[in-house]
């Protein structure tokens, strides 16, 4: 397990797990590919960064994790894989999300993205890049860091050791 402190000063826990915690994830993060290139969204507010937020009622979270994907950017996941699971702690406070990579098949159109503008696709050297200004703070964490090391080796067949 890797802890570390967010930019906002929070305590993160970062497992490659399922169930790793004492609570349940009610929110999700994907990482996602669409014809070879990182599919992420721009958040209104924050930038640019990976599509996620929460499961609502009665939803698994496979389901919540495409539902995102398709709100934010657009995209129809057709392969969907868990990765791991976060907990973001401030004192008595904290939340827990569920990584997930999933492979976009296609693009729907769409004049609306809930509280994003929209797809934007970034090339590979994403976790280089990941630092400008126009990216999210919540991209330049060790969340994206180890979870993108840890999809580089999943495709590889290798194993990516916590």
């Amino acid at each position: 397990m890797y802890k570390f402190y967010d930019k906002n000063g929070f305590n993160v826990s970062l497992a490659f797990a399922q169930d790793a915690f004492s609570a349940r994830a009610k929110h999700v993060l994907v990482f996602c590919r669409y014809k070879n290139r990182w599919l992420l969204t721009k958040h209104k507010i924050r930038g640019l960064e990976f599509p996620g937020g929460k499961v609502e009622a009665g939803e698994t979270l496979e389901e919540a994790a495409k539902r995102e994907v398709l709100e934010e950017t657009g995209g129809i996941i057709s392969n969907l894989i868990h990765i791991g699971e976060y907990e973001v702690r401030k004192d008595e406070e904290f939340f827990v999300k569920s990584i997930f990579y999933g492979e976009v098949e296609k693009m729907k159109e769409s004049e609306h993205f809930f509280e994003t503008d929209g797809p934007v696709l970034v090339d590979d050297n994403i976790l280089e890049n990941r630092s400008g200004s126009e990216f999210s703070f919540i991209m330049q964490d060790m969340v994206i860091e180890h979870s993108l090391k840890r999809i580089q080796d999943i495709k590889r067949g290798t194993s990516y050791l916590d």
